[in-house]
């Protein structure tokens, strides 16, 4: 009898990618083999294929080959999710059979965020789906109650800051801590009926934390990296890092879907130069920083770079961060304090927020509950 075969769908995003990999990489470790999916477009962009005995990597079109992956504001969402679904659907249907017809069968599909429809497929075909959650569990329950009879009270009060909502497990909340997705003025009302359908068709809870082994349990210290990078990281951060003291380095990130406004770039480099403190600041598209050259008398502004290298390394002593859930448990596994700066569109920063700052203690940030 052949290795059990895994399928893990992704949806086409880095902070998606990275622990789908990771997880890909465990069931790897324990003996099973991997077919990795995603859209054309982040394979095409990776700077460093993943390359791992018993993995495979493949990829479908959704019709955004040339730049989809990342909408970034831009275009259509919707119509970008309903493309995906689409030509996923019909993809992953196939690439399924095939592998039953080579002798390979799909023991089990994997699959994130936003992808529901995957489910329905692999049902379809008799395979079981499994969703591997990549938020905060906490976050899955605000969901699932805003869906599920507490919809009416919470769009009635979110605007309310002395309104405490109490929800089943959870501490009390008002509506700063709720995620975006439940509020009214949300940009992309729509994702409501995606995580829907998503919690429809759920039939076991997610699985997490996704952290290289190198940084999380030691097991194997080569897995130092998730491999799946979409952007080229600069060369020369690494040797910026070894020449400073320890825990002398602010560290500050946004990541790839956070899109920060010339003003707030502005007030945060304003800030920045006002703590006397050298800084390493990721920004996507550097050039656009007026201030630059005087920025980089005290620090070093680069495109990208590996986080967890970056989160590990001894002279970081601080992260400037939106609180995404990957890298709120980068932060925590690696024992580094967060500011935390919540980015509006990122649905479940406010509750990862909240964790760190109120509950787990491990940063700063505004404090806005008041239940």
């Amino acid at each position: 009898m052949g290795l059990s075969h895994f399928l893990v769908l992704t949806y086409p995003a880095q902070g998606q990618i990275n622990p789908a990999l990771q997880f890909s990489k465990r069931l790897i470790q324990i003996g099973a083999e991997v077919t990795f999916v995603t859209s054309v477009c982040p394979q095409r962009r990776m700077a460093k294929k993943p390359n791992l005995a018993g993995l495979a990597c493949t990829t479908f079109s959704q019709g955004f080959d040339e730049g989809g992956c990342s909408h970034n504001g831009k275009g259509n969402i919707q119509h970008y999710h309903s493309e995906m679904k689409r030509y996923g659907s019909e993809a992953l249907y196939q690439l399924i059979v095939n592998s039953a017809a080579e002798g390979r069968p799909i023991a089990c599909l994997v699959y994130t965020s936003f992808l529901p429809w995957a489910a329905a497929v692999a049902r379809s075909l008799q395979d079981p789906p499994v969703l591997l959650w990549i938020q905060l569990a906490a976050v899955l329950d605000i969901y699932y109650f805003y869906l599920n009879g507490y919809g009416e009270i919470i769009r009635k009060n979110s605007t309310d800051p002395s309104y405490c909502i109490e929800l089943p497990g959870l501490p009390l909340l008002n509506g700063c801590d709720l995620p975006s997705f439940t509020l009214p003025s949300h940009a992309y009302p729509f994702l409501l009926s995606s995580l829907q359908e998503q919690l429809d068709v759920l039939s076991q809870d997610g699985i997490s934390p996704s952290i290289p082994s190198a940084f999380l349990d030691e097991e194997n210290p080569t897995d130092t990296s998730f491999g799946g990078d979409l952007f080229k990281g600069s060369a020369d951060y690494k040797e910026w890092l070894n020449s400073k003291p320890k825990s002398s380095v602010i560290y500050v990130s946004f990541r790839t879907l956070a899109t920060l406004s010339m003003l707030q770039m502005e007030e945060i480099a304003d800030g920045l130069l006002h703590t006397g403190q050298r800084f390493l600041w990721v920004i996507r598209e550097p050039e656009k920083l007026g201030c630059r050259q005087e920025m980089e008398q005290k620090g070093m502004i680069v495109s990208w770079c590996s986080q967890l290298e970056v989160l590990t390394h001894p002279s970081v002593g601080c992260f400037v961060t939106h609180c995404e859930w990957n890298s709120s448990l980068e932060s925590l596994v690696c024992g580094i304090p967060v500011v935390a700066i919540l980015q509006y569109g990122s649905s479940h920063q406010r509750e990862d927020d909240d964790r760190q700052v109120e509950d787990w203690r491990s940063g700063g940030g505004e404090r806005r509950r008041n239940c």
